[in-house]
């Protein structure tokens, strides 16, 4: 049999990953570690060449989190306003590195910074995306109060995406967490009721919410593990998907 026959079609044609800040520090504490960014940006390749349109959200969380600069008492629109400028740093170090390895990337920003990125807009994002272009959402959904996990799950439904992938430090949702509670198990597959009513932590509740009200599966899965995100786009792999449960 030919190599390609063994190769399965991909699940989805169009989805939206979504990352933490966190995830681009690799083993440091602080900022963005070049080699983390690289292998993500390998991974998205694999799934382009799978023939599957990609747009992201990164979060900002390594630079600076409005939640946190709020506790020490700084405002809290002011201390959103910051992340949101922090997530446009990550999406432009992830742009670099993504054409670095070949693949087309547009960053497209909910605050207008004409001069280092695209403005939010809709019908050109789906373009972008048609002729090939990964395209990275920047800054949020460009207003305080609202998580990036939040701003995953609307522009996944503004974009139609088939899925909504959330990369997390473990490969799935768990009882407990499973870095300090080794006795934990896994969920393969959990409702958005579910997720709300136990409060399990997979996004915050505007985001899982707005999910449930599109119909868009939440697939969380280690971004951590190489290759994990071709292997779910084509059936395989470690993960818990959050959907609607089947009557």
């Amino acid at each position: 049999m030919a190599k390609a026959a063994l190769v399965q079609k991909p699940r989805y044609e169009r989805v939206l990953l979504k990352i933490s800040g966190e995830a681009l520090m690799g083993d440091g504490d602080y900022g963005i570690e070049n080699a983390t960014v690289t292998r993500i940006a390998q991974d998205v390749k694999a799934v382009m060449d799978l023939g599957i349109q990609v747009c992201l959200v990164i979060g900002g969380g390594n630079i600076f989190r409005g939640v946190s600069g709020a506790a020490v008492g700084m405002d809290r629109a002011t201390a959103d306003n910051m992340g949101m400028l922090a997530t446009v740093i990550n999406s432009l170090a992830l742009q670099n590195a993504l054409e670095n390895v070949g693949v087309p990337t547009r960053v497209q920003s909910a605050i207008p910074m004409a001069s280092v990125c695209e403005p939010y807009v809709r019908r050109r994002a789906i373009r972008h995306m048609e002729k090939g272009r990964v395209v990275i959402f920047a800054a949020g959904t460009g207003n305080p109060f609202f998580t990036t996990d939040t701003a995953a799950a609307l522009r996944a439904s503004e974009m139609a995406c088939d899925a909504l992938l959330k990369g997390t430090k473990v490969d799935g949702v768990y009882t407990a967490d499973p870095m300090k509670v080794p006795t934990a198990t896994k969920y393969d597959r959990l409702s958005y009721l579910e997720v709300l009513a136990n409060d399990l932590g997979v996004m915050d509740a505007s985001a899982i919410s707005l999910a449930r009200e599109n119909s868009i599966p939440v697939i969380v899965f280690s971004i951590k593990q190489p290759g994990a995100f071709a292997e779910l786009m084509q059936g395989r792999g470690n993960c818990t998907i959050v959907m609607e449960k089947e009557v």
